[in-house]
């Protein structure tokens, strides 16, 4: 099937399953609607250039005839690519060792920004949004993809213009560390408050636990936060008197349970304090140190709520800097694909610059198909060399993919 790229509305459903279908057939509806589905969730495309011997329209006919006769479920865009200043071969050559370098680099970023809008959504409990580039989906934008004469003057020397997305790239590379980490500071505090007041009775915090008529404070008597083992409450009931002198008798009362300890109180005359702790120690009870202050316990609370509302802050604003910065990022990434598919079209074709750019989106089954369809469209003598050349082994200077072609190809991931 074929969305050419000069339509800037979608071809009507009913139009293109005519063209596909121009028979009835009661089944054709659940496939048609599994097919608009993929088709919507396409997230990885082939950008690829092809030598143009005629014209560029009559290659483009060609190939949109070929895709709709043996491949018709494959996508078929025309990547608009400007006339870029060439340069010369050395500078065109020194540029292609770069290439594949720098795209390794701003997809990275672009898949790090992209997975924190995910994580970020995710914690936020928001549905997923689509990303956009300048207001449009991010597939939208790389099928038609327009070439921003502003941001990157087409008389600028390729080099110029690479270095300067990289640059770009990079710093909102740093910018995101910052921002990141700036949150996973406050997220990190919180947590730890959260393991102190949700954990285990042997080291949480105990203030939200204890009420002020829990303890006796007096100029003799103190009262004691004892944490016993689950399975050890009978002991603790029928020895914490005889642990040592001067224990207030039935004095001790549970406060909570969790499912491995138990809090107990226990008064006792506070000069006895330290031997009671020895003592208790020794049965295997532990006494923890704990200060009723209801102006620490005010402070603590106020302390939790302003890193609540700093995280709900810093995740907010993080997340609406990542959709800005994602646009962006992957707006830049097209421009350096754009040069790519330039530089390394020249070097295989020659000049003047005369090739057919265009962006498909193959199902994995049909990949094989589909590059059958693409090598038929090069000349039959490239052709050949190509298929003689090992595995991976493309031409060099060309900062191509892993797999040799007759024709300059490369992979999008978008997702």
């Amino acid at each position: 099937m074929i969305l050419p790229s000069s339509s800037p509305l979608p071809i009507p459903i009913a139009t293109i399953r005519a063209t596909i279908f121009p028979f009835s057939l009661p089944l054709v509806s659940n496939f048609w609607f599994l097919f608009i589905k993929d088709l919507a969730m396409a997230s990885r495309y082939w950008v690829v250039s092809l030598p143009v011997h005629n014209s560029p329209s009559t290659l483009w006919n060609n190939l949109q005839d070929q895709i709709s006769k043996h491949s018709f479920d494959t996508p078929l865009y025309r990547f608009n690519i400007p006339n870029l200043r060439v340069g010369t071969l050395d500078s065109l050559l020194a540029l292609s060792d770069d290439l594949l370098k720098s795209n390794a680099f701003i997809e990275g970023v672009s898949h790090k920004i992209r997975r924190q809008i995910e994580e970020l959504e995710r914690v936020s409990g928001l549905e997923t949004n689509a990303l956009t580039v300048d207001g449009v989906p991010v597939d939208s934008y790389l099928t038609r993809f327009v070439w921003d004469e502003a941001r990157y003057p087409t008389m600028s020397p390729l080099r110029e213009i690479v270095d300067g997305i990289h640059t770009q790239v990079a710093k909102i590379e740093d910018d995101l560390k910052v921002r990141v980490s700036e949150y996973n500071n406050v997220r990190g505090q919180l947590n730890a408050i959260n393991r102190k007041q949700s954990g285990s009775l042997a080291v949480r915090d105990l203030s939200n636990l204890v009420k002020p008529e829990d303890i006796i404070t007096s100029e003799h008597l103190v009262t004691l936060l004892a944490i016993v083992p689950k399975y050890s409450q009978k002991d603790w009931l029928s020895s914490y008197e005889t642990l040592t002198t001067y224990v207030v008798p039935r004095s001790s009362k549970k406060l909570y349970e969790d499912n491995e300890y138990a809090l107990y109180t226990v008064t006792l005359f506070g000069r006895v304090a330290d031997n009671f702790r020895t003592s208790a120690r020794e049965r295997g009870f532990q006494v923890r140190d704990f200060e009723y202050s209801p102006e620490a316990q005010e402070n603590r609370k106020q302390e939790l709520e302003k890193l609540v509302q700093d995280q709900d802050n810093l995740r907010s604003s993080l997340l609406q800097w990542c959709y800005a910065s994602y646009g962006e990022v992957f707006s830049s990434w097209m421009h350096f694909c754009a040069v790519r598919v330039f530089a390394e079209s020249i070097l295989r074709y020659g000049l003047p610059p005369s090739f057919l750019a265009c962006v498909l989106a193959p199902s994995v089954k049909g990949e094989k198909k589909v590059r059958t369809i693409l090598e038929g469209l090069c000349d039959s003598a490239n052709s050949t060399y190509w298929k003689t050349e090992d595995e991976g082994g493309a031409m060099a200077g060309l900062g191509g993919d892993a797999d040799a072609h007759p024709y300059v190809s490369f992979t999008i991931n978008i997702a």
